[in-house]
């Protein structure tokens, strides 16, 4: 018979937060594959426990070489256990490529719930739960960045992110720039421990703070767009989500199309709106031009 692979949720700061079953699991694995073998020491002995397995690491440099060899374990007959430094394995951790490859094999797959940083920010903020999408780490450069972001500029499901703490100030700005000012979010900062903090407010205020220096481990919650009737929007907005698309490589036909769509308006409207912004613009320049002073030679 096969074995099974457990992915088990730890603690994200509290280690009392610690399941009872993570304690059995960890002493009854056969192999415990850990993200930092050093961390796993420090829980296996706060939780009292002395692992009788095999104890190997399983961390993003090495999970592509490492995972055949846990699923000839597993094929063996032997129980994996894998545990990340903090919350779920597989969620922006190492774990995901031993699961496919379980499953590939029809090898058993569970799991030891746990405490988890999305679930946990997204019930302090305040904002709506009901229904919600979690996108990671963004890009670190910033033009990656803003393009990632235009893509869910007008995702309604309210957006969960991690984000390291000296980028913090500058994803804040982004998401402002991208999302508007006046979009709500809260910046969840070292939850569950001693100095946890939860900051709520607009973005623009919330990069304000930021730009002033945040330690800890971040995760932040940014409400959904919100869902207008077409009638409703003004012409400022129906070429601010033209633009948003067309920067994230759509061609303006395209992008008058589908916000046209989206907002249940004509297209010609949609496009008179943008023909308009043009005009404007182009006035606006020329005017600028003409009010500079002449050189005399």
């Amino acid at each position: 018979m096969t074995g099974t692979l457990v992915l088990a949720g730890t603690p994200i700061g509290d280690i009392t937060d610690a399941p009872p079953r993570l304690a059995a699991e960890l002493a009854g694995a056969d192999v415990i594959a850990a993200e930092d073998t050093r961390r796993l020491r420090r829980l296996t002995q706060a939780l009292g426990v002395q692992p009788k397995g095999r104890v190997v690491s399983y961390f993003e440099g090495n999970e592509a070489a490492r995972t055949p060899e846990l699923v000839e374990a597993l094929l063996g007959g032997s129980r994996v256990l894998l545990v990340t430094d903090a919350g779920m394995p597989s969620v922006s951790d190492p774990g995901y490529r031993l699961v496919a490859a379980a499953v590939e094999k029809d090898i058993r797959v569970t799991a030891v719930p746990g405490p988890s940083a999305v679930l946990t920010a997204l019930a302090l903020s305040g904002l709506p739960v009901d229904r919600f999408c979690f996108e990671g780490f963004l890009p670190r450069k910033a033009g990656e960045r803003l393009s990632r972001l235009r893509e869910v500029a007008e995702e309604r499901r309210t957006l969960v992110y991690f984000e390291a703490p000296h980028r913090l100030d500058d994803t804040l700005a982004a998401m402002a720039e991208v999302f508007g000012t006046d979009r709500r979010a809260a910046v969840c900062r070292e939850l569950t421990k001693t100095y946890e903090e939860v900051k709520r407010g607009p973005l623009a205020e919330l990069a304000q703070w930021a730009a002033e220096g945040v330690r800890g481990e971040i995760t932040v919650v940014v409400e959904g767009a919100p869902e207008r009737d077409g009638g409703e929007l003004g012409a400022e907005e129906l070429v601010r989500r033209v633009r948003v698309r067309e920067e994230a490589g759509e061609r303006r036909k395209e992008a008058i199309a589908a916000v046209a769509a989206e907002v249940g308006l004509p297209k010609r409207e949609v496009f008179d709106a943008v023909v308009a912004a043009k005009n404007a613009e182009g006035a606006a320049g020329e005017g600028r031009a003409g009010s500079a002073t002449p050189v005399t030679p």
